[in-house]
């Protein structure tokens, strides 16, 4: 069976999947390129807590270290420690298996504040310039 999960994104280039009441969050690929080669990458433990916004973890490249937030409010069911392994796959396949955290999503309705795919490609375009 396939289930339709929708994906949104935030102004801060951190996007969720949301699938029923689960939210799969990480950085978008305009993120991890404007970042570059991502050597650390720093997550929360599984029953955390967080509110849209707070930081939640942080990404370390050979340019930069940013803070990573949550792009809704929940609490952490799910972490992928693939990416705190090997934290360049970030850089190949940060929107698929590079996912950072799942959440068990609190308030779904934060999702009309985030960008859907087209609004997005819209900003980061505009970002871009």
């Amino acid at each position: 069976m396939n289930k339709r999960s929708f994906e949104w994104q935030s102004k801060a280039h951190e996007y969720v999947k949301v699938d029923g009441k689960i939210g799969t969050c990480g950085i978008s690929d305009f993120a991890q390129s404007a970042l570059g080669e991502i050597v650390y990458i720093d997550l929360p433990s599984v029953g955390d807590e967080f509110a849209k916004g707070d930081s939640y973890g942080s990404v370390e490249s050979v340019k930069a270290a940013s803070e990573v937030y949550a792009p809704i409010s929940g609490k952490v069911v799910e972490v992928n420690s693939a990416v705190t392994d090997n934290p360049g796959m970030v850089n190949s396949n940060a929107e698929d298996k590079a996912w950072f955290i799942k959440l068990e999503i609190s308030d779904s309705s934060e999702t009309s504040e985030l960008m859907d795919q087209a609004a997005y490609k819209t900003y980061c375009e505009n970002e871009a310039h």
